[in-house]
C-alpha cells in the first residue's frame, strides 16, 4: 500500500523536530566536515565563525522547511551564507571552493537525516517515501541557495577587482608622476616590492583583438614570463586600456636578465601580443626610470614598419632616444648612409655586412665567418657599401652604427623609397 502525500510530510515533520533539538551539533559536524576537506576555505576567527554561522543557518533553515512545508522556490539565502560567500571572493579563493563546501556539506547533511530517518521509519515503504521527498527538498534547497550564494560571490568578486586594480593604478600613477610615497603603504596596496630591482614592459595586443579577450592574454604572457624567470615574487600587472597594459617583474637582488629567455618566452607565448621592455632598474627610481624606457622603446616599436614582436630597450636606446621626430631621424639617416639607406634588397644586404662589420671591430675574417661568406666577399660588400656612402667606414663609426640600426629597427619610415 502506498504511503500518502500526508504521511510523508508528517514524518517529515517529525525528522525535523527531533533534529531540530540537535542541530547545533549536526552543524558542528557539518562544518568539520567541510573544513576538513576543503582546508582553502578556513583562515582567521572572523573567516572561521562566518564558515560556521553559514552552515549553521542553513541547516536552520532546511529543517525548518522540512518542519514546515515552506517552498523551496520562496527561500533566500541564509544573510551569514552571503556574507561568507562574499568575504571568500575578497580573499582571492575560488569559487570552486565554496560551490564543493554546499556539496560536501549537502552529503553531511543527508547522513544525519537518513540515520534518524532509519531509526524513525522501520517501515520500508514509509522510508521510501519520505527518503525521496528528503531528498527532492533538499536538492531543491542546495540548487536554489547555491545559485544565490554564486550570484553574491562574483558580484563581490567583481568589485573588489575592480576596487583593487583602481586602487593599483592610482599608486602606480603617483609613483610615475614622482610623488613622494610611502613605501610601505604603497608596496601594501600595490602587493608588490619597490625597494628590489624591475624590468619595466609595456604590452599590447592587436587592434582586431580589443576587450577581456585581449586583458586576459597580455595578463596569462606576463604569467608566462615570471614562470620562466622564476621570478621572487609576482609581477605588478595594470591594464592601461582594453588592449594595454604596463608591468614590472621583480627581480629581487637580481642585477641581470636573460634577455634572450625573456624574447623567446615571449614570442613562443602568444604571437599576436607586443611587448617592450626597460632596463633592469633599482629602488622607486627605477621604477619610474624602466618604465620610461619600456614606453620609449614602444613609441619606436610603433613608428618601425611592420616592427619587433618584442624589442629591448638596451638593444635600440639610442634610436628609442631619437624616435619622438622620425622626420629629423630620418633626414639624419639618410646624411650618414647616403644611399645605403635606399629601401632595397641590395642596400639592406650591404647595410647587414656594415653592421657585422662594425660589431667585430671591422674584421674581414670575422664577418666572413658570421654571415658564412668567403673573406673577398666581405671585402667587396664592404667596398660597395663605401660606394652608396660616399665615405669610409671607419668615418664616423659611432654615427654609422647608430644609423645602420636605426635601419634595422625602423625599416621604412627611415628608409629612401627609391635611389636619388
Amino acid at each position: 500500500m502506498a504511503v500518502s502525500g500526508a504521511e510523508v510530510e508528517k514524518r517529515l515533520s517529525v525528522l525535523a523536530t527531533v533534529l531540530g533539538a540537535r542541530s547545533a551539533e549536526v552543524s558542528r559536524d557539518v562544518s568539520r566536515h567541510i573544513l576538513a576537506r576543503v582546508p582553502q576555505l578556513g583562515g582567521d576567527t572572523d573567516v572561521l565563525g562566518l564558515l560556521r554561522s553559514s552552515v549553521s543557518e542553513n541547516v536552520v533553515t532546511l529543517l525548518h522547511i522540512f518542519e514546515h512545508g515552506v517552498a523551496v522556490r520562496n527561500t533566500e539565502a541564509p544573510v551569514a551564507a552571503l556574507e561568507y560567500a562574499r568575504r571568500l571572493a575578497q580573499r582571492d579563493i575560488a569559487m570552486s571552493a565554496l560551490v564543493r563546501a554546499y556539496r560536501l556539506g549537502h552529503l553531511r547533511f543527508l547522513r544525519w537525516c537518513l540515520d534518524e530517518l532509519d531509526r524513525e521509519c522501520p517501515d520500508e515503504e514509509v522510508f521510501s517515501g519520505v527518503n525521496r521527498r528528503l531528498l527532492d527538498v533538499s536538492f531543491g534547497y542546495i540548487d536554489t541557495i547555491s545559485e544565490q550564494v554564486v550570484e553574491a560571490y562574483q558580484g563581490e568578486r567583481n568589485l573588489w577587482l575592480m576596487s583593487q586594480a583602481a586602487a593599483r593604478t592610482g599608486r602606480v600613477r603617483e609613483i610615475l608622476v614622482g610623488e613622494q610615497v610611502d613605501p610601505e603603504l604603497t608596496e601594501s596596496v600595490l602587493g608588490y616590492r619597490l625597494r628590489q630591482h624591475h624590468v619595466g614592459l609595456v604590452l599590447w595586443a592587436p587592434e582586431r583583438s580589443h576587450g577581456r579577450a585581449a586583458m586576459s592574454r597580455l595578463d596569462r604572457l606576463i604569467g608566462m614570463l615570471a614562470a620562466a624567470l622564476d621570478l621572487c615574487s609576482g609581477p605588478l600587472f595594470v591594464a592601461r586600456d582594453e588592449a594595454l597594459a604596463w608591468a614590472w617583474l621583480p627581480l629581487g637582488g637580481r642585477r641581470e636578465v636573460p634577455w634572450q629567455l625573456l624574447t623567446d618566452t615571449a614570442e613562443d607565448g602568444d604571437r599576436s601580443v607586443r611587448m617592450c621592455a626597460g632596463d633592469v632598474e633599482y629602488g622607486i627610481d627605477g621604477f619610474r626610470r624602466t618604465h620610461r624606457q619600456a614606453l620609449r622603446a614602444r613609441d619606436m616599436a610603433l613608428a618601425a614598419a611592420p616592427g619587433h614582436r618584442v624589442t629591448l630597450y638596451s638593444r635600440v636606446a639610442p634610436v628609442a632616444l631619437m624616435c619622438q621626430d622620425i622626420d629629423e631621424l630620418r633626414a639624419w639617416v639618410w646624411s650618414v648612409l647616403g644611399e645605403l639607406a635606399t629601401d632595397d634588397d641590395h642596400c639592406a644586404l650591404l647595410r647587414e655586412t656594415v653592421q657585422i662589420f662594425l660589431a667585430t671591430g671591422c674584421s674581414y675574417t670575422a664577418t666572413a665567418h658570421r654571415q658564412i661568406l668567403h673573406k673577398n666577399t666581405v671585402q667587396y660588400r664592404i667596398s660597395k657599401a663605401e660606394e652608396a656612402m660616399g665615405q669610409s667606414v671607419h668615418e664616423r663609426r659611432t654615427d654609422l652604427g647608430v644609423a645602420l640600426l636605426a635601419c634595422q629597427y625602423l625599416g621604412p619610415p627611415v628608409l629612401r623609397a627609391e635611389a636619388s
